[in-house]
């Protein structure tokens, strides 16, 4: 529906817009999707966990044994409309996590690891409505996705940026010359 209006596609129950990291788009069997916060909100809550009650249609979606609602399939779909990768993120108790490794062939960079604790608030009260805006507890920035060096020259930032580099590039290039060659001719003549 999101995408019929112009806006970003968004979880029907949050609408928080999806992305890669705890926002998510999951898929039900009955064809929905939703973000892995809210799935996994509603498994911690939900009396038989292997048991998941759409939040729409109330058509169950029935997990493994031990699977957790991780490991739904990723709408794909969304995320290439995005035009973000997908992440793994993995539900450990009471906390998602998210573990961002950067990708890098000459540095060995340590990873980062965001995690999203699904415990109530303290003060809050369980079973009344919550406030249907965004949570800005829960807004981590989606990670892009990794681009090849043609998709950078497509951003006007990246092609300015390489142009003054080789210019300052050629022009360091030439000072160090000239002087290499104004002291041989100088030593040659004396």
């Amino acid at each position: 529906m999101a995408e019929q209006q112009g806006r970003e596609p968004e979880c029907p129950v949050c609408w928080n817009p999806f992305n890669n990291t705890f926002h998510t788009p999951k898929v039900l069997d009955c064809c929905h999707s939703f973000c892995v916060e809210c799935l996994a909100h509603l498994s911690l809550v939900t009396p038989a966990r292997r048991r998941l009650l759409c939040p729409l249609c109330r058509q169950p979606t029935v997990l493994a044994s031990g699977q957790p609602v991780t490991d739904l399939p990723t709408d794909t779909a969304v995320l290439t409309l995005l035009r973000l990768e997908p992440h793994h993120v993995i539900l450990e108790g009471h906390q998602l996590c998210l573990k961002d490794q950067p990708k890098s062939r000459y540095f060995l960079r340590q990873p980062r690891v965001y995690t999203l604790d699904l415990r109530p608030e303290p003060g809050g009260q369980t079973g009344l409505p919550q406030d249907v805006g965004p949570s800005p507890r829960s807004l981590p920035i989606p990670v892009p996705s990794h681009y090849s060096l043609r998709e950078c020259f497509r951003n006007p930032q990246f092609r300015i940026f390489a142009y003054l580099m080789a210019v300052i590039l050629s022009v360091t290039l030439l000072l160090i010359f000239s002087v290499f060659w104004t002291k041989q001719f100088l030593w040659s003549v004396g």
